[in-house]
């Protein structure tokens, strides 16, 4: 078979690990041959393709980012996005194609096997909101970075007595904010999941500054505050249809100096999460999720997903993996409330 592998969406520490572990295991033991292509949805949507061989992917596995390039595509959006794929794929003789990615590349790929594309999913993402997998590489890492991050600024936020608040990725889940945020140490977490009391908020920076402890805010860029409690972010949207979140650190640390008259700084980690070398457990899940995923390939077994239960990889359809976000548990949520204020 002719495989096409392709990477969509917001990069994420691992990507690299399983386009390796796509091509090594495909190669050796299938003898299968790889075409890649380039940013996301766009490769086979314009037919921009490179070589995919075991010399092409070697020494990548510690490597972020995505040496095929990612992009936000929607061939849903394309004039006659579909047609233009599925021409693509026989002009390049591509038997099937294996796409990596979130909610909405995947998204993309469970609609494109309803005309007759032969795909195989890999989740991908560092908000960990798929459905149908326990965990999706690029999470460890993105949390890791954030709690180190809040680590460090514990130490200026007591040496100047100021409130410090950190904005985390995480559009419609807060795993990355609940996460960070407990191993961190924060006073306040929010999480898109839960509207926050700008009132309750202010009152617990104010009980941190009583035993004479400036506090952390850690804040989701999903979140928001409730009802009639104003917060500005852009307007402008992406090709599917999502909001370009910004601005909900910036703001929530201004009505905090404002209620409080404690002076407060934000830092927005932002693409930092993302960005740099794996940790060793995304490797690990990445590569494990690159091995399956060929397997599901070589065996026809299309219209699936890999995915982490418990220990083991399973294959779920598509479909139930975009279906519905995994969002924080309420209960999850409450053990760390215990920590607040």
């Amino acid at each position: 078979m002719r495989i096409g592998v392709l990477t969509g969406g917001g990069d994420c520490p691992g990507l690299n690990a399983v386009i390796r572990a796509i091509v090594r295991k495909g190669v050796q033991e299938y003898q299968h041959d790889f075409v890649g292509f380039r940013d996301g949805w766009r490769g086979p949507l314009e037919g921009d393709i490179q070589t995919l061989d075991v010399p092409a992917v070697r020494g990548i596995l510690p490597r972020g980012g995505t040496i095929l390039g990612s992009s936000r595509t929607n061939p849903f959006k394309a004039e006659d996005g579909v047609r233009r794929i599925k021409d693509n794929l026989s002009k390049y003789e591509v038997d099937a194609l294996v796409a990596i990615g979130g909610e909405d590349t995947l998204g993309v790929a469970a609609q494109l096997v309803d005309y007759g594309v032969r795909t195989v999913g890999v989740p991908k993402t560092i908000d960990n909101d798929l459905s149908a997998t326990d965990y999706t590489f690029g999470f460890d890492t993105a949390v890791n970075i954030a709690t180190e991050a809040i680590d460090r600024l514990h130490t200026t936020a007591e040496s100047h007595r100021r409130v410090l608040v950190v904005e985390v990725m995480g559009r419609h889940a807060g795993w990355i904010a609940l996460h960070a945020g407990l191993a961190g140490g924060a006073n306040v977490i929010l999480v898109p999941e839960r509207r926050f009391d700008l009132d309750q908020v202010c009152a617990w920076v104010e009980s941190r500054f009583e035993i004479n402890y400036a506090p952390i805010v850690v804040v989701a860029e999903g979140a928001v505050p409730l009802e009639g409690q104003m917060v500005l972010k852009d307007a402008s949207l992406d090709s599917f249809g999502h909001v370009r979140l910004s601005g909900i650190g910036e703001w929530l640390a201004g009505e905090i100096e404002r209620r409080t008259g404690k002076e407060s700084r934000t830092t927005v980690l932002g693409h930092i999460q993302r960005g740099g070398t794996p940790s060793a457990f995304d490797r690990w899940l990445a590569t494990r999720f690159g091995l399956h995923a060929i397997e599901a390939v070589h065996d026809g077994d299309f219209g699936t997903m890999v995915a982490l239960r418990g220990t083991d990889i399973v294959r779920v359809p598509i479909g139930d993996a975009t279906a519905k976000l995994k969002t924080v548990n309420p209960a999850l949520y409450a053990e760390a409330e215990v920590f607040f204020g």
